[in-house]
């Protein structure tokens, strides 16, 4: 027997979002059905939602939620677990096979998913993008842990490996810039740059742990972060004084701002250290050139982080105890909340920028 389900679909040939009624078939037996409290809304939808495609989509892909079926051969959930949703497998050193992405056949297709489909008040997912958490947890901001948080505070702490004291700037401060200023923090960087346009979300990363703001539309975010950072006693190769970041995160994926994470990188001390490493979080939506004189002389280097090289099973407990102590403030980072009904309303606030953290939809 289906479970009923009202789920989010984003037809072939048009960006406008619909509300549809539908029944979910019951699990295959590596699939789980969760019932939805809430899902977090990415910027990574937006994405979706003006590329050309040839179906209809399901979209959504971090959540909390309860676990109603569950398949035959699934063995790690239960009806009854609290769970989290996520679009990266679990575990994936050990799985035994690949996970299958959710469709669904819905009124104009057969509507396909990119792994999993969290707009919904009822899911079904494969078994490996599904987490189980303590029952105790927030039901309803712990939704963003399964993308902005692992994506942003795991680009930190996973793919670059922060250590105390070294220099981090992060470039977009929207729901993963802020999971990356807390994932400097908790890694004891120091300083915490935090760079954007908006002059009310660098004062929100403040309060997630940015020890200075750059507003790139008032000075040029390069120079001043090397006006930040300069050390008087150490040059180059070039006889230039040292300067730049540790390490430079890009969580918009835009072409400028991917090609000034690099520049703004420590330079390299010849013989001594090498230059910073200039990571790409956000999703880029162009190619980009890089100064490679710049990359040779000062030893710097360009990196991707994918979903903050995150391992759900290690890494959500971690970030659910930061919460817990209160390190990880989800109440603050969820600004706005929307319900199904809202999600045009939702998907058009977080384009036009109005957002400050990150929002979700409650079911």
């Amino acid at each position: 027997m289906g479970t009923a389900a009202r789920v989010v679909i984003l037809p072939k040939d048009t960006a406008t979002l619909r509300v549809e009624d539908l029944s979910l078939p019951d699990p295959a037996p590596t699939q789980v059905v969760v019932k939805q409290f809430a899902s977090g809304i990415c910027h990574s939808q937006l994405h979706q939602m003006h590329r050309p495609r040839k179906h209809p989509i399901i979209l959504g892909h971090e959540a909390t939620g309860v676990v109603s079926k569950a398949g035959s051969k699934v063995t790690h959930v239960k009806e009854g677990d609290i769970v989290l949703l996520t679009w990266v497998p679990r575990n994936a050193a050990a799985a035994e096979e690949l996970p299958v992405r959710s469709t669904l056949e819905v009124s104009d297709g057969i509507a396909q998913s990119e792994n999993v489909f969290t707009w919904a008040d009822n899911t079904i997912a494969d078994q490996q993008y599904v987490v189980k958490v303590d029952p105790n947890i927030k039901k309803d901001v712990t939704a963003i842990i399964g993308c902005a948080v692992m994506t942003g505070a795991g680009a930190v702490i996973n793919t670059a490996n922060v250590q105390p004291g070294q220099s981090v700037a992060i470039f977009g401060v929207g729901g993963v810039g802020i999971s990356a200023v807390v994932g400097a923090r908790m890694a004891g960087a120091n300083p915490i740059i935090a760079v954007d346009l908006d002059d009310s979300k660098l004062e929100f990363a403040v309060q997630f742990g940015a020890t200075h703001t750059i507003n790139a539309t008032q000075e040029d975010p390069i120079a001043a972060i090397h006006a930040l950072t300069g050390v008087n006693e150490k040059f180059t190769f070039l006889r230039t004084q040292v300067s730049g970041v540790d390490f430079a995160f890009d969580c918009i994926g835009v072409r400028q701002t991917m090609e000034q994470i690099v520049p703004a990188c420590k330079t390299g001390q010849f013989g001594v250290a090498k230059g910073g490493l200039g990571v790409l979080v956000g999703v880029p939506s162009t190619a980009v050139e890089l100064n490679a004189i710049d990359m040779l002389l000062n030893e710097k280097g360009f990196i991707g982080s994918f979903g903050g090289s995150c391992a759900p099973d290690r890494d959500f407990p971690r970030f659910l105890e930061w919460e817990e102590r209160g390190e990880l403030n989800l109440d603050a980072m969820i600004t706005q909340r929307f319900t199904i009904d809202q999600i045009n309303e939702a998907t058009s606030a977080l384009a036009a920028g109005e957002i400050n953290g990150r929002a979700i939809l409650e079911f």
